[in-house]
């Protein structure tokens, strides 16, 4: 098995002329720090809302290197958090944010045609699955609230049988369909996008470019690498997990852990024997959740939201790459495929997650209305990517249209605890967590102390799983 931090899709992907590094004085309309998914959606929302605004993107390694290009490739809409978000923002701003999402969604469809982009974009939907008694019907908040807000086709709920006939594993019980999600290649959807990007008049892309310091006040925004300083009227910081790393003014907004993944070599005729040729992606009804998809090759992806959490947002190490979470995938992989047994697993890497403690993203304004950051995607940013760089756009060029208006921004604020006591905390947690799920799992009940530890973070307000 081949390991290593970037993972499959960016080999599949293939190499990269990396952009130069930013040098000199340089002023800009709009600066944008980060070169992953966020940061490039916004710098092209900010071309299509004003052609004629200077935009500059700072990237501190390579794009697409950062979690934008290692993730499962699900591109998502928002339904699943439709009842978490009423309960946080009401009926109204809940179904504007979710609807929105979808838009992105589609969006992000449109954008892979018209630039004939061959990011393996397939609108083939989301099947969430049970596969325990005790995950049955975990969909079904979902299922009323959709229906009781006017979308009752954002998802269907399946029999045990209806879902068989879209990927016939053992380990599958019952299920819900999202329809309007879809799956991509995610290192050729960010790489696509770096290459458009940097082709726009009026937006200047630098690779290699680690923004040492940024200042902020009312006459704007100052950021030094250590070749450079850059000028703008605004800024937008769209870095990821890095967010809440010390010294960032996004600390104790997030967590930070990973997510680890491994694929199989392609395996057609399993594909064709379990009946998942519809391309749909897949995961367990886990609050550290299972998700699944193919290639067009015919490989099986596997990736487990588990991951180790990091201390002070440092995400190298076991973080991002666990011998033990490497075998557990493939384990699991089996189990929920028993035909992979005696094939291939290729691959495995890790990435971070930038957990928010309400599993919603958010943007914050951090310098007045000069800088804004968004970042807590927890798992979920491909699709909402896409929205928020829409919402950061209109920010940075000072509009306040309905994007700006989103209840995703600005909102109140929950904290999580941070250092040595949050890490050792959150780990506790976790590892109760992975006992009680891997226990309900296999039809047992964990023990008293793991399931306590796993109640902890709805008794302190903090939403796990969707």
């Amino acid at each position: 098995m081949k390991t290593s931090v970037h993972g499959y899709w960016l080999e599949e992907a293939g190499p990269v002329t990396p952009l130069p590094a930013v040098e000199g004085e340089l002023r800009a309309d709009v600066l944008v720090v980060g070169g992953g998914y966020t940061g490039l959606w916004t710098a092209r929302q900010i071309h299509r809302l004003e052609p004629d605004a200077r935009v500059i993107v700072l990237e501190a390694d390579r794009c697409g290197r950062g979690p934008s290009g290692r993730n499962g490739g699900f591109v998502n809409a928002m339904w699943f958090s439709l009842p978490s978000m009423r309960d946080r923002f009401g009926d109204e701003a809940a179904i504007e944010i979710a609807c929105a999402s979808q838009n992105s969604v589609d969006a992000i469809g449109e954008f892979c045609a018209r630039q004939r982009l061959q990011a393996w974009f397939r609108p083939a939907g989301y099947l969430q699955v049970s596969t325990c008694a005790a995950h049955d019907a975990a969909w079904r908040r979902v299922v009323d609230a959709c229906t009781q807000l006017g979308e009752p086709d954002a998802v269907r709920e399946l029999s045990a049988a209806e879902v068989a006939e879209r990927c016939a594993s053992p380990a599958f019980r019952g299920g819900a369909l999202y329809s309007g999600a879809a799956s991509v290649q995610p290192a050729r959807l960010a790489l696509g996008l770096r290459d458009r990007v940097a082709a726009q008049p009026n937006l200047q892309l630098f690779e290699g470019s680690r923004v040492r310091a940024l200042a902020a006040g009312p006459w704007g925004a100052l950021a030094e690498t250590e070749r450079a300083r850059v000028r703008a009227g605004s800024a937008v910081l769209a870095l990821g997990g890095a967010s809440g790393a010390r010294g960032a003014p996004l600390r104790g907004r997030l967590t930070v852990t990973s997510s680890q993944m491994v694929i199989s070599e392609p395996v057609p005729e399993l594909l064709e024997a379990v009946g998942w040729t519809g391309g749909e992606c897949i995961s367990d009804s886990r609050d550290l959740v299972h998700y699944m998809r193919t290639t067009p090759d015919g490989r099986i992806a596997l990736g487990w939201g588990g991951g180790r959490i990091a201390c002070g947002a440092r995400i190298g190490g076991r973080g991002e790459l666990d011998p033990a979470i490497s075998a557990r995938l493939a384990r699991t992989l089996r189990r929920f495929f028993p035909g992979l047994r005696g094939r291939r697993i290729t691959h495995h890497w890790g990435g971070p997650i930038d957990v928010s403690p309400t599993h919603l993203p958010l943007v914050m304004p951090l310098a007045g209305d000069r800088v804004f950051a968004a970042c807590g995607y927890t798992g979920n940013g491909v699709g909402p990517s896409h929205l928020l760089g829409r919402t950061l756009a209109s920010l940075a060029l000072g509009r306040r249209d309905r994007a700006a208006r989103l209840a995703l921004v600005d909102p109140e604020p929950r904290r999580v605890p941070n250092g040595l006591p949050g890490w050792l905390g959150g780990n506790t947690i976790r590892a109760g967590l992975v006992r009680s799920e891997d226990a309900l799992e296999h039809g047992g009940r964990a023990d008293p102390l793991s399931r306590s530890l796993a109640t902890i973070p709805r008794l302190i307000g903090f939403h796990i799983g969707r």
